[in-house]
């Protein structure tokens, strides 16, 4: 059996959750026996002490209540525990004899512990949590990187050539996204409230975090608006005040919308009816809007930083980050259908790289080197 250990939920890493999924579906559908744990809030769930409290009340659910949990597991023998995420290391300790895999994101929370400018600063104590972390991944067998980037990052801090040993795997899409029929894009637009469905748009797909750079989405499109009657659509986390903010002094506050959380089918909608998908972001650790967009035929758009270039490959329109007017000229550029159908066409060839079949069957290459009995 494999014993998968997933995120905190109240920590809310969609991304994170959303692989463990994918790692259980993709094992349970390959014949391989596995069981999905993870620290359940209880202390946690007390939302109301505010935020500064609620994250030491998960502190405790995370690294006291649920390590006795964990030992009753490991009990149960497993043949290899796989930590999905390198941010819970830690627990790697709590294994004992039986073989440990971390998949490690990125490293970019670590990095700005140690004072690099990664746009992920971090306080005294999370500079304490983030060398924790670091330890303890020395105690994995192997760990799993989702990007060459993200592998060099490991390899600067870890070393190579012994253990853990470092792999690359590139992420698989948690989702089926494809490219729609055109009628169905339209029909699908038109129940997104707050979208004019009549008039095209590009989009964003993220966070609020400062690496994700809204701010320069915003920038990039109000440099457009005497030249196209274009919508800017931000899909994920609510937008702050500072974002409305800055698109009335930019002069395109009646331009922007607001799809906040959208599931996986409504993204999808939106990949496939956007001009583009707009992503210049200051720090990755793979990218995966862009691998999805890409795989509904949607044009990107993209800084040249981190891993994105290793993700877009040759299908995506990537600068500078500082190069705002590139990004608004290629928006333009891509207004002009026979030029969206090149990129998307590239899109569609490069989506192909990120089959999530392909990805377990890496993962379970890993395990079987680790435990033949799998």
């Amino acid at each position: 059996m494999v014993l998968l250990i997933g995120n905190y939920p109240p920590d809310q890493q969609q991304s994170m959750d959303r692989f463990a999924a994918l790692l259980r579906r993709g094992l349970s559908a390959a014949g391989i026996e596995v069981e999905l744990i993870r620290p359940e809030p209880f202390f946690g769930n007390f939302q109301l002490a505010g935020k500064f409290i609620a994250k030491w009340l998960g502190y405790i659910d995370k690294f006291i209540l649920f390590p006795p949990q964990l030992r009753k597991k490991i009990a149960e023998r497993p043949a290899l525990v796989h930590i999905c995420d390198h941010s819970n290391a830690m627990y790697a300790k709590r294994a004992g004899a039986v073989p440990v895999v971390v998949t490690c994101h990125d490293l970019l929370a670590v990095r700005g512990a140690l004072g690099e400018d990664t746009d992920c600063p971090a306080s005294w104590t999370g500079k304490i949590l983030q060398r924790w972390i670091l330890r303890s991944l020395r105690r994995a067998r192997t760990i799993a990187c989702v990007s060459r980037a993200t592998c060099a990052d490991a390899e600067r801090f870890l070393g190579s050539g012994g253990e853990p040993k470092l792999e690359v795997i590139t992420l698989g899409l948690n989702y089926p996204y494809r490219k729609l029929p055109a009628p169905e894009v339209i029909a699908r637009l038109k129940r997104i409230r707050a979208l004019d469905s009549t008039r095209p748009f590009v989009l964003h797909v993220g966070s609020n975090e400062r690496r994700k750079n809204r701010d320069g989405v915003l920038r990039i499109f109000a440099r457009t608006k005497d030249k196209w009657n274009g919508q800017v659509v931000f899909a994920g986390d609510p937008l702050p005040l500072r974002i409305h903010s800055l698109g009335r002094k930019l002069g395109v506050s009646s331009r922007l919308v607001e799809v906040v959380f959208p599931e996986s089918e409504l993204l999808e909608t939106l990949y496939n009816g956007a001009t583009a998908l707009v992503y210049p972001s200051r720090s990755e650790g793979f990218g995966w809007p862009a691998a999805e967009a890409h795989a509904c035929g949607c044009p990107v758009i993209s800084s040249d930083v981190g891993p994105l270039p290793e993700v877009c490959g040759d299908a995506a329109l990537m600068h500078p980050l500082e190069d705002e007017a590139a990004f608004a000229a290629d928006i333009l550029r891509l207004t002009d259908p026979a030029e969206r159908q090149l990129w998307s066409d590239k899109a569609l060839r490069n989506a192909t790289r990120f089959d999530a079949g392909r990805m377990i069957a890496q993962y379970l290459g890993i395990y079987r080197a680790l435990a033949p009995q799998l």
